[in-house]
């Protein structure tokens, strides 16, 4: 079996920070690769108005409770904040974690977010050209701003969209982050390496990240091409699938 990484998407919701903070420690204890968070303002289910932390001063607190793990928000919402102030955010939190960032970064798409906090939602089309736009800027802040980060830091594309994402996908993302299932993977990941051939970027060069559905078998995915499970969960944290994983995986 081909190599790949395990990754945990711990959700911020509905949780205390010291059971947070637990699961944090425990989820690098056990070998995952990546910890991440979400970025939202509200539980994305449950009940609406329960207990929510929010996701860039959370990830903060990660970067320092861990030493070995790569951690992120899956994903950033572009909208919530100016694209230069993001890359000085994420520089920030590189150096913090040691160089152990990854920007996890879509377009957005909880309209209650947005209409609660007073950003304006418009439309789909109106936040992918925001994040199109953002994109080099914030590359452009890393590479002019003091002091930079401490590696290049990697970016994560999240979601599906075929005419658009995608292909900002092809044009700027070291990782793509799929969703299951597996038919629906093998789809978006297909189209994925097609952008890339259009634009002359090796398809290889961007690793293949995913959520598989609760349940799914694991081995179709990585026979379609991904090297990344990501698993979420909110509370109570349930690891034994990450650790079944990660049995699979030969830890």
């Amino acid at each position: 079996m081909a190599r790949f990484r395990v990754g945990v998407q711990l959700h911020p919701q509905h949780t205390t920070w010291e059971s947070y903070r637990n699961a944090v420690r425990y989820a690098e204890e056990i070998g995952c690769d990546t910890i991440w968070n979400w970025d939202h303002f509200f539980p994305l289910y449950g009940p609406p108005d329960g207990a929510h932390f929010e996701g860039w001063t959370l990830l903060t607190a990660m970067a320092v409770i861990t030493r070995r793990a790569e951690v992120g928000c899956l994903v950033t919402c572009n909208s919530y904040r100016n694209p230069a102030l993001l890359s000085n955010m994420a520089k920030t939190v590189d150096h913090i974690s040691g160089g152990r960032l990854i920007l996890g970064i879509g377009a957005g798409w909880f309209e209650r977010d947005y209409t609660t906090y007073g950003y304006e939602f418009g439309t789909a089309a109106d936040r992918l050209r925001a994040l199109r736009t953002a994109l080099p800027i914030i590359k452009e802040r890393w590479a002019s701003d003091q002091p930079p980060p401490l590696r290049r830091i990697p970016i994560l594309i999240g979601g599906g969209g075929e005419k658009v994402t995608l292909r900002i996908t092809a044009e700027h993302a070291d990782i793509w982050h799929g969703f299951g299932p597996i038919e629906n993977f093998k789809r978006k990941n297909e189209i994925l390496n097609q952008w890339c051939m259009q634009i002359g970027r090796d398809p290889t060069t961007i690793e293949r990240s995913v959520s598989p559905r609760a349940g799914e078998p694991i081995e179709p995915y990585l026979e379609a091409g991904a090297t990344h499970i990501i698993i979420g969960m909110g509370e109570p944290w349930n690891f034994g699938p990450v650790e079944e994983l990660l049995k699979l995986r030969g830890d």
